[in-house]
């Protein structure tokens, strides 16, 4: 029988990762023709592509033609920039602003995905209008990922958002996940960093805000440029864990806030808080709240199942 296919496409890179996932569903769950793109994980149920192949990224975006595409690959682990930049730059940079010219020759909205770490965190709140100012090499790669996305395509969006949580694979996927095993294991006690100033965001909510975008988009061509998308709860590491602990009934007395500046690793911006009203004014956007949306994303990595039985049973 026939099988009804939407008209609406939409391609997604990184499909594959905490993100991707995300945006892959969103469209997919309203009415978008989606096809996700991935490297390592790939298969079988997204197309396996290597970004840094123009060839192979030419012949996809060529065959499918997709009104929209959504750019969520990127080397977006700090320290893993700083000891890896070529690649990191490879990835960041190069092959967005190749998807952008291929974009732009096929007439597709592209949304490239950046970050709050373009600024350096001294004078929050911040408006697509401020100066950048990265203070590590993974902000530094993603503002040039910015230029040439729109140095090759001035009808492209960049979105930025800060650091995200949602439904993880694995805890080691998001920053905010990660922490579960110090929270959960409360028999020794972990140093939380209290200094960075973070506004944890579900990725359900920023795929949202991608596919309200697109549609938006597609009615009106005056959308385009920079914009921000964020939570809005502002919460320390420490903080996060805490409310994790209470939302899972555990005990937080071992967590012990720290509150000097992190020594180890890239630098970070102290608040990077970004300002989201111009988002808000188009009517765009979604937040979930972030008990409901941590409990939501961690419960299947709960060590005690009779926790479990209690709440859903």
């Amino acid at each position: 029988e026939d099988v009804d296919i939407p008209s609406r496409r939409v391609l997604i890179t990184g499909a594959t990762g905490l993100l991707g996932r995300a945006v892959f569903k969103e469209f997919n769950q309203n009415n978008w023709n989606a096809v996700g793109c991935g490297y390592r994980r790939a298969q079988p149920k997204f197309e396996q592509i290597n970004l840094l192949d123009s060839v192979a990224v030419h012949e996809i975006i060529r065959d499918f033609q997709p009104h929209v595409i959504v750019h969520c690959a990127a080397e977006r682990r700090p320290d893993v920039v700083e000891s890896q930049p070529d690649a990191a730059s490879q990835l960041n940079v190069a092959a967005s602003g190749n998807l952008a010219k291929e974009a732009a020759g096929i007439g597709a909205f592209l949304i490239y995905i950046s970050t709050d770490y373009v600024f350096d965190g001294t004078n929050p709140p911040y408006k697509e209008t401020d100066i950048p100012n990265p203070l590590n090499l993974y902000g530094k790669t993603k503002l040039e990922g910015e230029k040439a996305v729109l140095e090759n395509n001035d009808g492209a969006a960049v979105l930025r958002i800060p650091v995200l949580y949602g439904e993880v694979e694995r805890l080691e996927e998001s920053a905010v996940t990660v922490m579960f095993d110090k929270v959960q294991f409360s028999n020794k006690s972990a140093n939380m960093d209290h200094w960075q100033q973070r506004f944890p965001t579900n990725v359900k909510d920023v795929a949202t805000v991608c596919r309200q975008l697109a549609e938006k988009r597609m009615l009106d061509p005056s959308v385009k440029g920079t914009f921000h998308w964020s939570g809005n709860e502002q919460m320390t590491k420490y903080e996060m864990a805490c409310a994790i602990a209470d939302a899972f009934n555990l005990p937080s007395s071992h967590l012990r806030p720290i509150t000097d500046c992190p020594v180890m690793g890239a630098l970070r911006p102290r608040n990077a808080q970004l300002d989201c009203s111009k988002l808000e004014m188009l009517g765009i956007g979604q937040r979930t709240p972030f008990r409901a949306g941590i409990k939501e994303s961690l419960w299947p990595f709960l060590v005690d199942k009779r926790w479990r039985q209690t709440v859903f049973h």
